[in-house]
């Protein structure tokens, strides 16, 4: 099954949603989408690159300002409307991990926090990113709810470049203090900076970035693996403290300040965890700059090399691959031998411990590569970027 949405629609059911169950006609509407990692995965909180593309599934908010010093939103998905309600004379207490409140108050406290202006305000919140594959809805959120925010207080239209930079930072940090989990910049950034089917090659170090159109002929199948992970259980904040450990006995800030050459000459006691840990990253970031060479020079065949070697990476280096995404990948990786004669490759993306597998292919050989996936998945969800 393909799925396709519209952010056009997402914001007409955030404005019925809104005169529904808040009785408030919307005044505007803001919209963000969800990402999908091409490549570049764990490199971001180590100050690397990264090369996400946008989605054109999303999260939409329907704004009414209010006239007393509150917040008052309501969330619906699939037919469930959940509902929060906090003044704004304090700053708001994080609910039990895992409430998708805590994003709306993270958004909020890091706006008072900043010393914004926050107004008092009716939200309805659409979204159909799906949770636990990968695909960012945590960021899409929260950048939806940041955009919200500082649309009302500016009185104006959508938030320019600058402002949508700080909207990231402040959906990180609600990622760290609200939700629990210790994430780098991209899923922020690509939330706020990228439209559906661009790529960012994104340096995560002082948040450059170059935009990057996919070529005509080229699109992207994102197919979910059926396995779910939780990134905030533990494993995913582990990993970065691995990595902050092999940059302290390397006596760097981040592991981007080292080089290959230095990981090995002056590895000494450093244990084979995070040595592993620390060469991942390396070798990452030095994909990611492959790959964006190969996309400027439509070069599926080396394209498709840097994924596959991301993902060997990521299952023996940083050990975030589980079974079932491993046998996916390399289902695609031989259809795509198969039809394409190698001209493309797949991946596992996102955190990882489950989620989705990406594959990069011509548009020629997509329809082949899908029957083949649907012949051994059955209508597994499966979503196309550029195609």
């Amino acid at each position: 099954m393909r799925v396709r949405a519209s952010p056009i629609t997402l914001q007409h059911e955030a404005r019925v949603a809104l005169k529904r169950h808040l009785q408030r006609e919307s005044v505007g509407e803001c919209f963000a989408p969800g990402r999908v990692n091409l490549i570049g995965e764990h490199t971001d909180y180590n100050d690397g690159f990264v090369l996400p593309c946008a989605l054109d599934v999303g999260t939409a908010v329907a704004i009414a300002p209010r006239t007393d010093n509150r917040i008052v939103a309501i969330s619906e998905s699939r037919g469930r409307v959940q509902r929060d309600e906090f003044s704004l004379e304090e700053l708001p207490e994080p609910l039990p991990r895992g409430a998708w409140a805590n994003y709306l108050r993270g958004m909020v406290a890091a706006a008072l926090t900043a010393g914004q202006a926050v107004s008092g305000m009716d939200l309805a919140i659409v979204g159909n990113v799906p949770q636990g594959v990968g695909l960012s809805s945590s960021a899409s959120l929260s950048v939806a709810l940041g955009k919200s925010l500082l649309t009302v207080a500016e009185h104006g239209p959508a938030p320019h470049a600058v402002s949508l930079q700080h909207i990231a930072r402040q959906a990180q940090w609600t990622e760290h203090h609200y939700a629990g989990c210790l994430c780098g910049i991209m899923d922020q950034m690509a939330a706020a900076m990228a439209a559906p089917a661009e790529a960012l090659l994104l340096d995560c170090r002082d948040l450059t970035l170059e935009r990057m159109a996919l070529p005509e002929d080229w699109c992207v199948l994102i197919v979910d693996s059926g396995t779910r992970r939780e990134l905030v259980a533990g494993e995913y904040n582990q990993r970065r403290l691995q990595c902050e450990a092999a940059a302290r006995h390397y006596r760097v800030s981040t592991l981007r300040e080292l080089s290959s050459a230095r990981l090995s000459t002056h590895r000494g006691a450093l244990d084979d965890v995070c040595f592993r840990r620390a060469r991942h990253v390396l070798t990452e970031n030095e994909r990611v700059l492959q790959a964006a060479a190969a996309l400027k020079a439509a070069d599926l065949r080396s394209f498709g090399a840097a994924l596959r070697g991301s993902h060997e990476s990521l299952r023996t280096d940083f050990e975030v691959t589980v079974p079932e995404v491993d046998a996916l990948a390399a289902m695609l990786d031989e259809l795509i031998a198969h039809h394409a004669d190698g001209r493309g490759g797949a991946r596992m993306t996102g955190g990882g411990f489950g989620g989705c597998v990406i594959a990069v292919i011509e548009k020629p050989t997509a329809e082949l590569i899908l029957a083949g996936l649907r012949q051994s998945l059955g209508e597994r969800q499966i979503f196309a970027v550029g195609l």
